[in-house]
């Protein structure tokens, strides 16, 4: 196998197939030193600035800033983060024009500067050899390096993906569009600053050589890097042909080595790692300054710009801000292009903001630039594939393109394509190829995207059904296990299997419930199932009988006591005298009847701690009946009396007195046969009282002492209604 170092080290420059040599147009831009312009008012940072995904913001809408704090935080190295470019406050976290041809909007931060540029407080070293490999990729990623040679890939992912791969250490110097000079004036005024850089990565890779590559139209580049080397061997410089596209990766490694990278690896697969030398002056910036990348130097050219020249832009600086304070004459006939005019790219919206991949703002007048010409048909010239510096095919290219033939395009190595331009430089037919392999390529990633996330919720939907079927795999395994060990349960005990039994037991139990929900329903005329409530209906009857049988005991007792009551109103018409006198003597005895009741209740009271609930129930209801009976009854009879009464002074001025005589021994015998009548009423209420007394060993104490309460208090109302009447007669 031909080793990278030994054709390195033999000194040879090997030419790549095709290229070209267009005019160099650098001496516009590279006579001054990089300047700096006034802060803008706005910055509008975008959150993705490198190839990836954009990180977490950490700030949101009116907080306040300082310079070089982070605005984003990633989760891997390939998610970098950004910083603020200046101090102030932020007023908008919203999506923003990019610096892009499509003109969509990306998300950015929008921070209002307050115009101290304050900054936080940095934390610098002196030796980096005091770090160690892993620390100091941690500082590249914090700062947010990415490489700023077009690529913008993620430096910290691209040195870990290298690590203890790399032989030899590329630091590309080429810068070999025309236009653009930032590179150059950056190695003659901060060739020291870039050497430090690269022993940074020397450091941490430990290549067996590094080599930066110069083209040899930039001679005070080559010789501002050699004096800041003091001599040193451990770095060395080679000076490399000018020819577009030699600053490409690919291009230059085979015109330091002879060797091609493999389609589709990395040039890490042959031992090779490239940085730009910008990407080394800003890992030296993060690394020894504690710096965040939140500047880079920026070409602005072009008859458009009078004040031409490299500046150091803050990133998120507004275009517009830069052209306007470098004398830019607007003229809509003429776009402005964000990069050189081999791989740049039209810019629709002035108000995009510089971020890391902008290298170069191009604002060329009619001199050099002219409206493209229309596209014509392919003559089929092979002016393109003859140029092509990746031996590729662009007119077969072209027509799979153009038909959408993805397949066709992937076998003829589209992907292998470094987007140079050179073979719509070169077509006669001026036909814009570079835009239709781009346009190809995005097609072709959308399509790749959605196959990945289809295999992926394959994998995800094939791993599921693989842990479903394990798992009913372990059930099934764990149900067979317990088997055996009941079946061999069975066998030393030799008796009835217990699972048996007991499934055979809950078979007829539930047989039985069956049978009995069977026969408690009953079927309509409709075939509708109805519940069978029969005993809740047939006790529902008994009590309704109950109830009838109450009321009508009641309403024959009312009725004789009515007829009683007419029959002594006639007979005891002549003795009123003598009723009066009885009345009287009865109430006394009714009062002395109250008394005796109210002794039974509360004998009732102390017999009632251990009473049967139901039986106190019956019992209370009894006794509030025969209470009510009572009292209906001395009413009655007390109008019955009041009736004698009265119809004995209505017609006692005209008896005779033999008759008066008669009616009253008559009436005095009525009278004593009413009080024998109220003395049997009170004797069956204490009848009833005592047997009371008998059930009460059993009643609920709580509800017993409800039902004596209510009887106490219905004989006491009675008792007053009867003074009452006692004293109205009297």
């Amino acid at each position: 196998m031909v080793d990278v170092l030994s054709r390195f080290n033999s000194g040879k420059l090997w030419d790549f197939k095709g290229g070209i040599h267009p005019p160099e147009m650098k001496d516009q831009s590279n006579h001054q030193p990089i300047k700096t312009l006034p802060l803008s008012k706005d910055f509008y940072i975008p959150l993705k600035q490198h190839t990836g995904l954009a990180g977490h913001i950490l700030v949101k809408v009116g907080d306040y800033v300082l310079k070089g704090q982070p605005l984003t935080q990633g989760d891997c190295l390939r998610v970098l983060p950004v910083h603020a470019p200046t101090s102030g406050t932020i007023k908008n976290i919203a999506p923003y024009v990019a610096a892009h041809p499509s003109g969509l909007d990306e998300m950015a931060i929008h921070l209002q500067a307050d115009g101290l540029d304050q900054s936080i407080e940095p934390h610098p070293i002196d030796d980096f050899l005091s770090l160690t490999a892993e620390q100091l990729i941690e500082k590249i990623y914090l700062a947010g390096v990415a490489g700023l040679g077009g690529a913008v890939f993620p430096t910290a992912a691209k040195i870990q993906s290298a690590d203890k791969k790399v032989k030899l250490l590329i630091i590309n110097g080429a810068e070999c569009e025309p236009y653009i000079t930032c590179d150059d004036r950056l190695m003659r005024e901060c060739a020291d600053e870039i050497i430090e850089g690269i022993r940074i990565l020397r450091y941490i890779l430990r290549p067996e050589k590094v080599v930066i590559a110069i083209e040899d139209n930039k001679p005070q580049a080559i010789e501002a890097i050699n004096t800041a080397l003091h001599g040193a061997n451990d770095i060395e410089v080679r000076v490399i042909p000018t020819k577009y596209p030699s600053g490409a990766a690919k291009q230059l490694i085979y015109l330091l080595t002879g060797m091609e990278v493999p389609s589709g690896s990395r040039s890490s697969s042959i031992g090779v790692l490239m940085h730009n030398v910008g990407t080394a002056f800003a890992i030296k910036r993060a690394v020894i300054n504690d710096e965040p990348l939140i500047e880079r130097v920026i070409t602005l050219t072009g008859d458009k710009i009078q004040e031409k020249g490299n500046y150091r832009i803050p990133l998120g600086t507004p275009i517009y801000h830069v052209l306007t304070h470098t004398g830019y004459q607007f003229d809509e006939r003429f776009p402005v292009f964000v990069g050189g005019p081999m791989m740049g790219l039209e810019l629709p919206d002035l108000n995009a903001p510089v971020t890391k991949i902008v290298n170069c703002l191009l604002a060329p007048d009619h001199f050099e630039y002219t409206e493209p010409e229309p596209e014509q048909a392919c003559i089929r010239c092979s002016n393109c594939s003859d140029a092509c510096p990746v031996n590729l095919m662009p007119q077969q290219l072209y027509w799979f393109a153009r038909s959408e033939d993805h397949k066709k395009s992937e076998e003829y190595a589209l992907k292998d394509c470094i987007e140079c331009g050179i073979c719509a430089y070169v077509c006669p037919s001026h036909i814009p190829l570079i835009q239709y392999f781009r346009q190809e390529k995005a097609k072709i990633w959308q399509i790749k995207e959605k196959q990945k996330k289809s295999e992926e919720a394959k994998i995800r939907f094939e791993a599921k059904q693989a842990r479903m079927e394990r798992e009913e795999q372990e059930r099934k395994a764990r149900s067979q296990r317990a088997a055996e060990a009941r079946r061999e349960e069975l066998a030393k005990t030799k008796g009835e299997d217990p699972v048996k039994a007991a499934l055979a037991r809950l078979k007829a139990k539930k047989t039985g419930a069956e049978e009995t929900n069977q026969q408690k329903t009953l079927t309509t005329e409709k075939g509708e199932v109805l519940p069978d409530n029969s005993d809740m209906m047939a006790l529902r009857k008994a009590r309704r009988l109950a109830r009838q049988q109450n009321e009508t005991n009641t309403e024959n007792l009312e009725n004789h006591v009515e007829e009683v009551s007419t029959a002594e109103t006639k007979k005891a018409s002549v003795a009123a005298a003598i009723a009066r006198a009885k009345a009287k003597k009865l109430a006394q005895a009714n009062a002395d009847n109250n008394i005796a009741t109210e002794n039974v209740e509360e004998k009732t009271n102390e017999n009632s701690t251990a009473l049967d609930p139901k039986k106190a129930a019956v019992a209370a209801a009894i006794a509030r009946a025969k209470a009510k009976k009572l009292a209906q009854a001395n009413a009655d009879n007390d109008i019955v009396t009041e009736n004698v009464e009265e119809k004995t002074n209505e017609n006692s001025t005209a008896l005779d007195p033999k008759k008066a005589a008669v009616a009253a021994a008559i009436a005095r015998a009525k009278a004593k046969k009413l009080a024998q009548a109220n003395a049997d009423s009170n004797i069956t209420t204490e009848n009833v009282e005592e047997k009371t007394n008998e059930n009460s060993t059993a009643l609920d104490p709580k509800k017993a002492a409800v039902a004596a309460a209510i009887a106490r208090a219905k004989a006491k109302k009675l008792a007053q209604t009867k003074q009452q009447l006692g004293k109205s007669q009297e």
